[in-house]
This record gives structure tokens, C-alpha cells and sequence, in this order.
């Protein structure tokens, strides 16, 4: 895998983590009765983006660690790959 390919891979787990995490512990502006006027009242109080962000980075490092891995040490290849998907 070229460093390139690393990168990629690791920009593409980590937006797709931060997708899944963003929605946990969200309360709205509703839910805490402070509704700031000219919000909607379904925009989140406080985000806490920083902290998600964090835990995003810990998550993604160690699921592309794993996945480095596999794909390093040959585990799964891409010929697999291609039998599985062409029906061998």
C-alpha cells in the first residue's frame, strides 16, 4: 500500500466514523428549552465537536490499524475479492 493509498484510506474511515458518532448524545434546542432565535428548534445545544472529534481520531487509528493489517499482510487480496464478487 503506497502512502497515498494510507492516507485516502484513513480519510475515508475517518469521515465515515465521524458520520456514525456525530448523532450520539446530540440534545436539541427543543429538548433543553433554550431555543436561540433564528435557529431551528432541532439544532443541537451543543455539539461538543471537539470531544467527538477526539473520540473519531482513536476509533478510526485503530480500525485503520486493523485494516492496514489485513490488507499488509495479504490476509484478504484483491483476487479474493474479485471471485467472491464475479461468482466463483
Amino acid at each position: 500500500m503506497s502512502i497515498m493509498s494510507a492516507i485516502a484510506l484513513y480519510g475515508i474511515i475517518w469521515f465515515m466514523t465521524m458520520f456514525l458518532v456525530l448523532p450520539f448524545r446530540q440534545k436539541s434546542q427543543a429538548e433543553a428549552g433554550e431555543i436561540v432565535p433564528g435557529t431551528p428548534a432541532g439544532a443541537p445545544q451543543d455539539a461538543q465537536m471537539w470531544r467527538k472529534a477526539k473520540l473519531v481520531t482513536i476509533i478510526s487509528t485503530v480500525a485503520f490499524v486493523v485494516i492496514a493489517a489485513i490488507i499488509l499482510s495479504e490476509v484478504i487480496t484483491y483476487e479474493m475479492i474479485e471471485n467472491i464478487t464475479r461468482g466463483r
